[in-house]
């Protein structure tokens, strides 16, 4: 089963996020991610073995002692590989990417043990909020980026993805709430 280890912020903000990404000046035809399955991913898995899913949940358990709640903030929106040959568009985090940075590096270490190799490129915190159809799309250049709200990062979870005709499918296995406080 597709699995990943990501933070999902609340509704309201992944609902924000879906409003502002309707209007982003895009030239060519793109698929929109559905508000519910805007998240930051922390570690993709990749296909994982039932049996397996209980030692990746164990393996995570101590991340919450490890890491408190933070507040975090959308600073704007971008494209991969670039706006004018866009494949996927994205709002990237500015307050608290560092703090997501050390939660995704911390993610990485738990999991090593059990044979999830570790990423080569830097981890840049980012919502991917929609898709090229097609090979690319050009995202013009905006003069101030929609407000949206910052939020607070209070756990991380688990998730099992499901690919479907319409998308992925999401379902939380396991949710490890960040310690109000650490000793």
């Amino acid at each position: 089963m597709r699995a990943f280890v990501a933070v999902f912020p609340p509704p309201e903000i992944r609902e924000a996020l879906a409003s502002a990404s309707r209007d982003l000046p895009v030239l060519g035809k793109v698929r929109l991610t559905d508000p519910e399955n805007l998240h930051l991913t922390l570690k993709f898995l990749g296909d994982v073995p039932q049996d397996d899913l209980d030692r990746v949940a164990k393996a995570l358990e101590p991340i919450r002692e490890r890491h408190e709640p933070f507040e975090a903030g959308i600073s704007g929106f971008g494209a991969f590989p670039s706006p004018r040959k866009a494949r996927i568009l994205w709002a990237g985090i500015g307050e608290g990417a560092e703090r997501l940075q050390i939660l995704a590096r911390d993610v990485e270490v738990a999991l090593e043990p059990l044979g999830f190799e570790h990423e080569d490129r830097a981890y840049v915190p980012h919502l991917t909020v929609g898709r090229a159809r097609g090979r690319q799309v050009t995202l013009e250049a905006m003069e101030t980026s929609p407000p949206i709200p910052d939020f607070l990062v209070s756990h991380v979870d688990l998730v099992k993805s499901v690919l479907g005709k319409t998308g992925a499918t999401y379902s939380t296995l396991a949710t490890y709430p960040l310690s109000e406080s650490r000793d």
